[in-house]
Formats: C-alpha cells, sequence, structure tokens
C-alpha cells in the first residue's frame, strides 16, 4: 500500500459536486485540494465522437457495470439480482461525471418541497397519507437556497423566463415557480415548430407553457467566473453525448477551466476509491486503487464524498459510517429514503414533417399546471404531480427510426414494418412528464450479501417498488398527455412508459435520489443542513445521496444549490471554527 503526503481537502468524484466545491475551496482559500475520479477525460474526445451508436446505444458515457453495479428487489421478501444492463438510469464516468451527458434541464424545486412532510400533513390529514410515508423536511428552506439557486444558474448560463420574479406573476413564465429574485441570466432558446404547436395547444386549453429552463447556452455567455461559452448550434447530440462546442454546460467546460489555473488544485483519474479511512470520530483519508492497480491512501484534513447517488451510500457502508437503515424498526439512517422519479412518456404522431433532428438537449415547452401540488384536486388519492412538456431535443438518425401507430404493420420487423417505419419518420414524438416520487419507509439501499463487485466487495441493494400513489400520479399525467395531443391534432400511440411494477430495464432518468439524506437531527438523517456528517465534522457527503425525497424535473440545479451552500457552511463557518456546524 502506498502512503501520500498529507493534503489539506480530498474529494471523492469528480462531477457537478466534487468540481464545484474544489472550485470554490481553491478560489477562496489556500487549501491543498486533491480529486479522486475514477474515469478519464472525455473532453478531447467530443469533436469527434458524435457516433449515435457508440454513445447512445452502447454508453460509452457511462460506468462499467462489468465493473460495479447494483443489485434490486422489490420488496423486503424478494429476491435481489444484479443489474446486468443498462436501463431506468445511466450514471456517468469520467471527468465531469454525468454532467457532462446530460440534458441540461435545470428546473428550481418548489417552496413547498423542501418542507414536504410538513406541507402535506397540513394540507391533507396525517389520516389521508399512505400507510409508511417517509417524507422529510430537508432543515433547510427555499428562501435560504434562492441566493444559491441564482448563483447555479449563471454559473452555467441557464436561459429561461421567469414566471415568478418577487412575487409578480408574469405570463410566459412558469407562474406556478417560487419566487425568483432575477430573471434567468439569458433569454430561452428559440422554439421548434412542435414546442410552438404545443403552446398553442395548451394555451387554448387553458394551461400556462413556459420555456423550459435550459443549460444550453441561447447565445454567447461569459459566467461570473470570466468562462465564455459559444451559442446552441442546435445540433441535437446533447443527451448521452458532451457537447462539440461547449455550448451544453459541463463540469469539463465552467468549472476545469477555473481550477486548471489553481496551484492549490491536483485532479487524477482512474483513481477507484474504496474506502474512507476514520478513527475516533475523524476522517482521515480516502482509500483508492489507482491507474495502474496500485492501493493507495491519501490522507487529508478533511474528506469530502462527492459521487454518484448510489456510490455515496455504498462506499459509507464499506467504509462503516453511520448506523445503517433497519426498515423493520424504523431505526437507523444510511440507506434510508432511496427514491427515483416517476415517468409518464406518450407516443404522438402527425401527417406534418416534424425536423425533430434539429435540437438541443433542454430545449421545449412545458406547463406547470399540474406539477406539484397544482391541479390535482380533481384526482383521487394523488398527492404530488409532475411537469408535462414537448421537447425538442434533436432525435438521432437511429433512436428516431422505427415508431410506428399501432396496428399500422402485424410485427416490429420485416418488409412491412420497415415501409411503414420510413413513411412515418420523422412524423411521431412525445409528450412526456416527470412527476414527484414520494420516499417509504421501506425503499431502501444496504449492501447485498450476495453479490460483489471486481474488487470482491458488496454491491449495493436497492428495494424499491412502486405504489398506489405513483400509478395514480401516472394515470393523471396520461390523461392530461392525451387531452393535449387531441388539441395538437396528433394521433397517440399509448403511455409508452406505465408503473404497475418499478423495473430496471426502461430508462426513467438518472435521477436516483436518497441514502445520505440531510436534515435537523441525526436520528433521523446522515447529514446536517450544510452537508456535514453528522458524526465526523470534518467528514461532507455532498450530492442527490443528501434529498429526502425526490420533486418533478431534473435534479441539477438543486444538487448545486445545495453544494454551494455546503461550500459556504465549510469555507465561512467549519475552518474558522472547526467543529459541528449549527
Amino acid at each position: 500500500m502506498r502512503q501520500l503526503k498529507p493534503v489539506n481537502v480530498v474529494i471523492a468524484g469528480g462531477g457537478w459536486v466534487g468540481l464545484t466545491m474544489a472550485k470554490e475551496i481553491a478560489s477562496r482559500t489556500s487549501l491543498s485540494v486533491v480529486v479522486l475520479e475514477r474515469g478519464h477525460s472525455w473532453k478531447e474526445q467530443y469533436a469527434t465522437g458524435m457516433d449515435e451508436l457508440d454513445f447512445a446505444f452502447r454508453y460509452r458515457m457511462m460506468q462499467n457495470i462489468a465493473e460495479e453495479t447494483s443489485t434490486h428487489r422489490h420488496s423486503l421478501k424478494s429476491s435481489a439480482a444484479p443489474i446486468r444492463q443498462y436501463g431506468s438510469f445511466n450514471p456517468g464516468t469520467g471527468v465531469g461525471g454525468a454532467g457532462e451527458h446530460w440534458a441540461a434541464i435545470s428546473y428550481r424545486y418548489p417552496p413547498e418541497q423542501f418542507t414536504l412532510a410538513a406541507f402535506l400533513q397540513n394540507r391533507f390529514g396525517k389520516a389521508r397519507l399512505p400507510e409508511g410515508l417517509a417524507v422529510q423536511d430537508w432543515g433547510v428552506t427555499y428562501d435560504q437556497l434562492e441566493p444559491y439557486y441564482w448563483s447555479a444558474e449563471q454559473l452555467m448560463g441557464v436561459g429561461g423566463k421567469a414566471g415568478n420574479l418577487n412575487g409578480k406573476k408574469i405570463d410566459g413564465g412558469n407562474v406556478f415557480e417560487g419566487p425568483r429574485s432575477h430573471e434567468y441570466p439569458l433569454p430561452p432558446h428559440k422554439q421548434t415548430y412542435l414546442t410552438t404547436e404545443f403552446e398553442k395547444a395548451v394555451r387554448g386549453l387553458g394551461y400556462h407553457p413556459y420555456p423550459i429552463p435550459a443549460a444550453t447556452l441561447s447565445r454567447t455567455y461569459t459566467n461570473p467566473d470570466g468562462v465564455t461559452r459559444p451559442a446552441c448550434a442546435y445540433c441535437g447530440y446533447c443527451t448521452r453525448f458532451g457537447c462539440m462546442i461547449g455550448a451544453k454546460a459541463q463540469p469539463s467546460n465552467t468549472l476545469l477551466p477555473v481550477l486548471q489555473k489553481k496551484k492549490n488544485f491536483e485532479l487524477r483519474t482512474g483513481c477507484w476509491v474504496r474506502r474512507v479511512i476514520h478513527r475516533d470520530g475523524k476522517a482521515e483519508a480516502l482509500s483508492y486503487i489507482d491507474a495502474v492497480g496500485q492501493e493507495t491512501v491519501q490522507p487529508a484534513d478533511i474528506v469530502i464524498v462527492a459521487s454518484w447517488t448510489l456510490n455515496n451510500s455504498r462506499l459509507l457502508y464499506l467504509s462503516k459510517i453511520g448506523e445503517p437503515y433497519d426498515p423493520a424498526t424504523g431505526k437507523g439512517t444510511l440507506g434510508r429514503n432511496l427514491t427515483h422519479q416517476v415517468g409518464v412518456q406518450t407516443r404522438m404522431f402527425t401527417d406534418k414533417t416534424l425536423n425533430g433532428f434539429m435540437g438541443a438537449g433542454a430545449l421545449g415547452m412545458g406547463i406547470g399546471d399540474y406539477d406539484w401540488n397544482q391541479g390535482i384536486e380533481a384526482f383521487p388519492g394523488v398527492l404530488r404531480g409532475g411537469n408535462i412538456r414537448a421537447m425538442g431535443s434533436g432525435e438521432g438518425p437511429i433512436s428516431s427510426f422505427g415508431a410506428i401507430p399501432q396496428g399500422t404493420a402485424k410485427s416490429d420487423w420485416g418488409s412491412q414494418w420497415k415501409k411503414a417505419a420510413l413513411a412515418w419518420h420523422d412524423k411521431t414524438t412525445n409528450i412526456v412528464s416527470e412527476a414527484d416520487h414520494l420516499s417509504y419507509r421501506d425503499h431502501y439501499l444496504d449492501l447485498d450479501p450476495t453479490y460483489a463487485d471486481k474488487f470482491g466487495d458488496p454491491l449495493q441493494r436497492m428495494t424499491l417498488d412502486w405504489t398506489d400513489h405513483e400509478r395514480a400520479q401516472g394515470a393523471m399525467l396520461a390523461q392530461i398527455h392525451n387531452q393535449i395531443a387531441k388539441a395538437m391534432d396528433m394521433r397517440t400511440g399509448g403511455a409508452t412508459r406505465w408503473l404497475d411494477k418499478y423495473t430496471v430495464t426502461n430508462y426513467q432518468s438518472t435521477h436516483v435520489n436518497g441514502g445520505a439524506i440531510m436534515g435537523t437531527s441525526p436520528d433521523t438523517s446522515v447529514v446536517n443542513p450544510w452537508m456535514q456528517h453528522w458524526q465526523m465534522p470534518n467528514l461532507w457527503v455532498m450530492g442527490a445521496s443528501a434529498f429526502p425525497q425526490n420533486s418533478s424535473g431534473n435534479p441539477t440545479l438543486t444538487i448545486l444549490a445545495v453544494t454551494l451552500r455546503g461550500a459556504d457552511g465549510l469555507i465561512d463557518k467549519y475552518l474558522k471554527r472547526p467543529g459541528a456546524l449549527l
């Protein structure tokens, strides 16, 4: 085992969270900062790597599940099996992590999400809430996070239209959003034929359309750190791809340009972190396997765990930090409140050519009339809704081929199917929704007793299934989808994602949350509202693993807001007086 010289700060994970923490610490202090990333840099491949088969279907930018995966079961009585192929989520690897291949949709969470336990009880009464509901308040409010939301939007160059500016509702923006202190840094994207038709249809139905907030630049932009990026070229290669020109906000083009100028920063790739080394209530180092296979220990005064959701919890489990959660008793904190996201997608067909190959990952038009707590009164059993949107994300030639109306061909192969697929190519699209996923007592993470990774360490086990509430959400959203499709004069092909049983084979977003949740008490949470571990004041566990439940929409902006607040806590409070933050 190789023992390295101590540094001030060591960070596990080189994605949005890890590199944001590194930028804040290295820029605002003289502390030495080392980031350990298991993958390599992708940036040099973006200009020549727009291969749809390789990146979109062979998942070039994702973690290698032959080396490490997770297992899944539906309940405590079920047997778990390893996830052997990419399905419901696609965790990224390499410098930038999933922040390199994301679509760049940049929603804020609504104010009530941060005090959801109290909100639901006040609105519905305890007797109407589902048995086993485990939602918790975050320990931080929307008002406290709002300045950090604004900082994150400036960092990435988010474009959109405010719908609630300092309490004033503005038509054309999302009038249901929480109050914003500023207009978006950039205007929204130019809209496509599809999204303008969606906007006209929903406005005619009495809904309130707004452009999807996007971190794919609508024009050339220089952020507060002096990093300049060009405007989006609408090539359509966003989701599962890194941006070839840098228009999409990614850690590699927003954070690394700042960090690479810092002499007190070091990024090490090919470093597979396996343990947090600790003693007597203090984190002392990260242990990892380096790029040549040597076991290495990096001592540090401050240790930050900033990998993807499931990896964060697994690293704490493997390091024996914290009390594992027991769903039978409700005691313990590590692993609790696992959530994903409730997704519904309805296929639509039209006689018009859509030019769907042009677009940007976050270009779209949505409505919030059934999101969060809006519009749900007419749907018994629904406690939280979801966004509804039409996207002009750009369709690849392979992924866009083959969708045909039901009954058009006898099977999904052969000459009849090929003829129909050619006839309907570029005349089909989707209405999509993402809804809140509430946390439940029996949905959690632990270590699998049977399966291990390539090093022999136990895999992370997910215990998760849909409940009647998620099925009610899906039925509500599918009904509204069909109403909108009819108003757009399009025929539907049915809801292509349904919610009978949770499945690991159908993609449902990479928005997996929980496992190391934040809160106001060590009895019910792993980290405090500053993201500091309750039991180890010099250990910080950052990212969506801290979210007690999941809202609708992409969590990245909220992840960054919470990270920036955590950085303030570490720099402005902890460094001045090391110990537990109040």
